[in-house]
């Protein structure tokens, strides 16, 4: 005897049917950005900053405390090093705020970055706010990116192609010189930060200068900074060892700072200021993530999942590991390339692209081959905009200092059918990239 089908369940009298599933609406970043929500991982993690700030206070207390009972010998050296450490740790402290990752207030994520930046490690926080958020709303783009702008290195082939004099020579061999130049990070940064204050214009790049907002409050604090590190060095140790510590702690400081930044975009795709790629691709396309477990978390300050970061900044940093598989299966479901390297790899990518570049600047008569145009993807759907807020955040405060990603744009990419992995990617992995939307090569012109 066979058992007759299941008849079709029917509504209960005067109980309308459920209806059916709303479709999916908006662009491919909403509905990503739906997911992230849904998730939790925008929530705010006071608990884990609490014990983050405390640990890094007390580390920097302890540090300077070291400091002067040890007196004035030449195991300050070591010390050195460990203040070298915590002031990188105080400059994470203070990206994060200036992402509004740590309070909902951003009064109170003000107070935290210069509470980091001018009074812990000389670095003007306003002046950093508003140079960062050019560089989330223009990753890697050439002529837009202040972070690009470095006068002796150059990223696309035009720039190297003319150049003149000492700066095409510089150029030549700029393979060889990143290492060294991040050991003058921190001069740079401090020297950038004067500048800032002082600077009558309230304009930087067509965008205001925060800095200049709280000038007076910055400048106290940064003098405060700077008298304060001087005045403590210069009497604890003589002249010669305090000369010796200065150098070795602020040159550690500076390259700690800037290798924990170069691995995210450094050999990445570089694009034309006139690209019209979306916001979701613009940031995919132009981010590397750092392979590494919770060691290499700690030491990069979160910046190792830069991809994760750059679609959502405001995301806090304990969030960006669990965010991780729903955005690289969205971006692998998308098409999107998803690149990651480990530490060294990363490095091998940045040098040589720096050294591709490089040997453009070389005479006529035997260049090698010039890297393949970047040529803008067909449009992909409209609304995939976003207005980047404090630091580059996600698409709200209209109006604030950061500047707005168009919507609806289409990315910047090489010849289609090519690798999403980057030439030289080395120990590089990323999703497969779908027909016309591959890897860019050094940008030529």
């Amino acid at each position: 005897m066979t058992t007759p089908p299941a008849a079709e369940a029917e509504p209960r009298p005067g109980i309308p049917p459920a209806p059916p599933p709303a479709p999916a609406r908006g662009s491919e970043y909403a509905a990503l950005s739906r997911q992230v929500k849904e998730a939790g991982l925008l929530d705010r993690r006071l608990d884990y900053y609490v014990w983050k700030i405390t640990g890094t206070g007390l580390a920097l207390a302890a540090g300077w405390a070291v400091f002067v009972l040890a007196g004035n010998t030449w195991w300050q050296l070591i010390t050195a090093v460990f203040l070298a450490v915590v002031f990188a740790q105080l400059g994470f402290l203070g990206h994060d705020a200036g992402h509004r990752q740590v309070f909902r207030s951003a009064r109170s994520n003000y107070l935290l970055g210069i509470a980091c930046g001018n009074a812990g490690v000389g670095l003007s926080y306003g002046w950093w706010v508003s140079k960062h958020n050019r560089h989330h709303a223009h990753p890697n783009t050439d002529g837009e990116d202040p972070d690009l702008d470095i006068s002796v290195l150059a990223f696309s082939g035009g720039r190297a192609r003319t150049s003149r004099g000492l700066r095409r020579l510089l150029y030549r061999y700029q393979a060889y010189l990143l290492i060294p130049l991040l050991f003058l990070e921190a001069i740079a940064l401090h020297a950038a930060s004067i500048r800032a204050l002082t600077s009558r214009s309230a304009q930087r790049g067509g965008q205001p200068n925060r800095a200049s907002r709280h000038r007076i409050t910055e400048a106290v604090l940064l003098a405060a900074h700077f008298g304060g590190y001087l005045a403590v060095v210069f009497l604890v140790l003589s002249p010669i060892r305090a000369i010796v510590f200065i150098l070795v702690q602020q040159g550690l400081f500076g390259f700690y700072l800037g290798a924990s930044f170069a691995p995210n975009h450094k050999g990445m795709p570089v694009l034309d200021a006139s690209d019209q790629s979306s916001f979701l691709q613009r940031q995919v396309l132009t981010s590397r993530n750092v392979r590494g477990g919770w060691l290499t978390h700690f030491a990069l300050g979160g910046l190792n999942y830069q991809i994760e970061h750059h679609l959502f900044p405001s995301m806090p940093r304990p969030s960006l590991p669990r965010s991780q598989a729903l955005i690289a299966a969205f971006c692998a479901e998308h098409g999107l390339p998803y690149t990651e390297a480990t530490l060294l790899g990363s490095y091998t990518q940045a040098l040589r692209h720096l050294n591709t570049i490089g040997r453009l600047t070389r005479p006529a008569g035997g260049p090698p081959p010039s890297p393949a145009p970047i040529r803008p993807l067909p449009a992909r759907a409209k609304g995939d905009g976003s207005r980047t807020g404090e630091a580059g955040n996600e698409p709200r405060r209209a109006g604030r200092a950061a500047v707005r990603a168009d919507e609806g744009r289409g990315a910047a990419t090489p010849s289609p059918g090519a690798a999403s992995r980057p030439r030289g990617a080395g120990h590089a992995r990323a999703y497969p990239a779908p027909r016309g939307y591959a890897r860019a090569l050094p940008q030529t012109a």
